[in-house]
């Protein structure tokens, strides 16, 4: 860390962001005794979560998988890692990022403290704008 002091970056899930990122790594750590999530671990986690809700208010029927995918974009995103998003037409997750800067060494309380929240950076502002998304599913007219 002593190394890293003072980086500033981006990221959309810190473990040690709010009590609800807490809680989920307290629960991941109690299954998996490795280090704190990260935020493609995270992000798998809320990704179903969305899929199971979309599951649900199609009758549980995972069988079709483009209604199951609409539905996904219809239904806003909501969960305790994320917050409330939305998914894009071009599949894209939209919700806030954050910059962050890493601790000096002597800042940190306790282990993985390593980051000092630095900005919110706003879900519209986060993601490219999907008008400039160059994802072949869309249908460009």
């Amino acid at each position: 860390m002593k190394v890293a002091q003072g980086l500033n970056f981006t990221e959309t899930f810190y473990w040690d962001m709010n009590d609800q990122t807490r809680a989920f790594t307290k629960r991941f750590n109690e299954k998996y005794k490795k280090n704190p999530p990260t935020m493609v671990q995270a992000g798998v986690y809320s990704s179903l979560i969305h899929y199971f809700k979309a599951l649900e208010a199609l009758g549980g029927n995972p069988h079709d998988g483009r209604a199951v995918v609409a539905k996904m974009k219809e239904m806003p995103t909501d969960d305790p890692l994320f917050g409330k998003g939305s998914v894009r037409a071009d599949g894209r997750k939209i919700h806030p990022a954050y910059l962050f800067e890493v601790k000096k060494p002597q800042d940190s309380k306790y282990p993985w403290d390593y980051y000092n929240l630095i900005a919110t950076i706003p879900a519209n502002e986060a993601f490219i704008p999907l008008e400039k998304s160059v994802c072949p599913m869309l249908k460009k007219t």
